[in-house]
């Protein structure tokens, strides 16, 4: 059964991961490891900070070809140790 996310969605398109983690310096690294793992290519990573510093909120877009690719990456960027979550 599709999700009403996967009916939405016109495939290939962009869709964008927005993740909230620890700030630490390795965070950046391991996400765009994860996404580059799966599709290679350039991200350019947005970033903010959390208003006492311990947060980083990271959005990073990617072309997806097939829902599968987003389900897979909402999985493994779950998995960082540090991230807290991923919208």
């Amino acid at each position: 059964m599709k999700t009403k996310l996967e009916k939405m969605l016109k495939f290939p398109c962009s869709f964008t991961y927005k993740i909230i983690g620890l700030a630490k310096p390795e965070l950046i690294d391991k996400i765009v490891q994860v996404i580059q793992f799966r599709l290679p290519g350039d991200y350019i990573p947005q970033i903010k900070s959390s208003n006492k510093g311990n947060y980083l909120s990271i959005s990073i877009s990617i072309c997806a070809k097939n829902f599968s690719q987003i389900e897979i990456l909402y999985r493994e960027l779950s998995q960082i140790n540090i991230v807290r979550m991923v919208l």
